[in-house]
């Protein structure tokens, strides 16, 4: 089974990046877009071409929207479902063996035993190696374990990882082997559970041995034991001579030896024509799926990829307006601006502070870098941009705290917080007479937790706040690519 998405790192396997992007391509096919700039500035920032930034984008929302957490509890559940499957296979297999040899009070009929031992299997190994031919089918355990856990998971986003997982193993024919896989192991723990069982009951019971026929001639059955037995013999299997074979026919009297040599030839039939073929089939299997798993790669004109090439990937930057050329116009070279800050500075920025406030705040010191107010949202783009290349070492965010925190606020604080190691946030009031109600701060401080701000990033004294980002020390680095 395709290793489960892991928590957000540079080391994630190529298969759980695109399994991830599958399944949110198609929740946000099912159910629309999702808001993603931040996404999709960080994803054009670290990413060298489209697929990549597409998969970068695909691993931010999913860690926003905890759908790489239900992946993972659908990964969980799909190998427990496979554990037991596995445990049904180890009993069907001592059902089997107990059911094809009896309690040893009456004669086995090595027909029958054969039959019920290997038929089943000798059947479903045929149809899967007819399915080369004829269909993609014939791995029904397989397809069985894939339905019981699209059964087994509650809810749609839950229910998108089981359909993800088909989508992206079909594009490289990935998905039959994988089927495979798991059907042949399924059938390689029945088949040795059976042969252990076997062995056991053989060792600590007196069984006799038979053959009956009314059709058949006694040559006939000569001929198909010598047969079956020809090729474990040659792996070291007892079997029968021609003369015990035709003295089994429940009509005479055989030493002990001779039902030795029929339990031998028993086992070594289902090894060499049971579980050898089993076992071969799921190695193949699986080698063929870890081929065809490397080899997956991701469509970008897939409907969800196609749409967001102009974001992810333009073709050009925005450089600002060319007005045309007036009389006596003449371009200069222009020095190039120097960063509002440098990368691991201290830095301090106001929220839509109103007009009544003091900016700079009193106590500003000269080492922090002041970016100002930000109000416009294009503003906020520029400020996101910028701390995206040039991350600060502390930051601190200045709001009003008489105003009632919206969720445009509250979504700025979480991106600009993310973008620095140390964040702060203060609830100021300006120095006014108008102190904020202690439900407007209750309000703020309960929607900066549910935005995962630690109780202890929360401010309400602006002074202390100005104390803790002078004390800073600078930390150089070196800007984002």
């Amino acid at each position: 089974m395709p290793e489960a998405p892991q928590p957000l790192s540079a080391d994630r396997p190529r298969f759980s990046q695109l399994w991830l992007a599958e399944s949110l391509r198609l929740r946000e096919t099912l159910w629309g877009p999702l808001e993603d700039a931040s996404e999709v500035r960080r994803a054009r920032s670290e990413g060298r071409n489209f697929t990549e930034r597409l998969l970068l984008r695909a691993q931010y929302l999913a860690q926003r929207e905890k759908l790489d957490l239900l992946m993972v509890r659908w990964s969980r559940a799909s190998r427990l479902t496979l554990a037991g499957m596995a445990l049904i296979a180890i009993f069907a297999g001592v059902a089997a063996a107990l059911g094809a040899l009896g309690d040893g009070t009456r004669a086995v009929n090595v027909n029958l035993a054969l039959a019920a031992l290997l038929g089943l299997n000798t059947l479903t190994f045929a149809l899967w190696l007819l399915s080369f031919f004829i269909s993609d089918g014939g791995s029904w355990l397989g397809e069985c374990w894939l339905w019981l856990t699209r059964k087994l998971a509650r809810g749609p986003d839950l229910a998108l990882a089981p359909r993800a997982l088909v989508e992206v193993l079909g594009r490289n024919s990935a998905l039959r082997w994988l089927f495979g896989t798991i059907s042949h192991g399924l059938w390689t723990i029945a088949l040795s559970s059976m042969l252990l069982t076997m062995a056991t009951i053989l060792a600590t019971r007196r069984y006799s041995f038979n053959w009956e026929t009314t059709l058949l001639s006694p040559d006939a059955f000569v001929t198909f034991t010598t047969m079956l037995g020809w090729l474990p013999s040659r792996l070291g299997f007892a079997m029968p001579a021609e003369d015990i074979i035709r003295a089994s026919d429940g009509l005479q009297i055989l030493p002990a030896t001779a039902h030795a040599y029929w339990s031998s030839w028993l086992i070594g039939c289902v090894v060499v024509y049971g579980l050898v073929p089993r076992a071969i089939a799921m190695l193949a299997s699986g080698l063929m799926a870890r081929r065809r798993l490397a080899a997956i790669t991701l469509d970008p004109s897939l409907p969800g990829y196609a749409e967001l090439r102009d974001r992810l990937e333009p073709f050009s930057e925005h450089t600002g307006i060319d007005s045309p050329a007036t009389p006596g116009f003449q371009a200069h070279i222009t020095p190039p601006e120097q960063p509002a800050h440098r990368p691991g500075q201290s830095v301090l920025v106001g929220i839509e502070l109103a007009p009544d406030m003091v900016w700079p705040p009193p106590g500003f010191p000269g080492h922090v870098a002041d970016l100002g107010i930000i109000d416009s949202r294009h503003q906020r783009k520029t400020l996101l941009e910028h701390l995206q290349a040039c991350p600060p070492g502390r930051l601190l965010m200045v709001c009003d705290a008489r105003q009632t925190p919206d969720r445009g606020t509250i979504a700025l604080l979480a991106d600009l917080g993310s973008l620095s190691a140390m964040a702060q946030v203060v609830l100021y009031a300006g120095g006014g007479q108008d102190s904020p109600a202690d439900t407007r701060i209750s309000m703020w401080r309960q929607r900066l937790a549910a935005a995962d701000f630690q109780p202890e990033q929360i401010r309400s004294d602006l002074r202390s706040a100005i104390e803790w980002l002078s004390d800073a020390t600078p930390v150089v680095q070196e800007p984002r690519p």
